[in-house]
């Protein structure tokens, strides 16, 4: 097994074939030889934090609505949060100041030291080796986060931005049309 990707992005390549990963930059919480689990971080709903959850989105980073994880377990709920205290009660860390926050324990209550969070409905998930076969068959780039990635303010223009900031031939793939028949 070749080093945890754990706190990496994966970005779907024009060569996923999978709709529900199509232009999608995955933000990975576990990798193991076990398998693999994510966020997708661009797929924004409709539907407003503030509707169910009055008190975290007044700390909900913007654009403030609820995002689809991914196509596992919809509706199970996974808070990323940015906090200014590394030891937060019900926090996981993940990278730096950026990890997961216990909803059940702070739904109602979040902790003071939480600066924002991100509620996913549903993860990605992949077995054992799964991930590894999708990565070697082209489907997925693997890049490193950047601090803002998690929770930009403007998802949808996400996936973009990562292959855009790629140097050499990488790079081009952010200039891939989303359909081909328009080129």
């Amino acid at each position: 097994m070749p080093e945890s990707l754990r706190g990496h992005l994966i970005v779907a390549t024009p060569e996923l074939g999978d709709p529900n990963f199509f232009q999608t930059v995955v933000l990975l919480l576990e990798h193991t030889e076990e398998g693999a689990l994510g966020l997708v971080l661009n797929r924004a709903s409709d539907t407003r934090v503030e509707e169910h959850f009055p008190l975290l989105s007044q700390v909900a980073a913007a654009p403030g609505v609820f995002f689809v994880g991914g196509p596992v377990a919809d509706g199970a709920l996974i808070c990323l949060a940015r906090v200014n205290d590394t030891d937060t009660d019900g926090w996981e860390g993940l990278d730096g100041n950026l990890g997961i926050l216990d909803l059940g324990r702070h739904l109602h209550d979040p902790p003071g030291t939480v600066e924002q969070v991100r509620i996913f409905s549903g993860y990605a998930g992949w077995g054992g080796g799964q991930l590894e076969a999708e990565m070697a068959s082209g489907g997925w780039f693997v890049l490193d986060s950047e601090p803002h990635d998690p929770l930009t303010s403007d998802p949808s223009a996400l996936w973009r931005e990562v292959l855009r900031r790629q140097r050499g031939k990488l790079g081009i793939f952010a200039n891939y049309p989303e359909d081909l028949s328009t080129n």
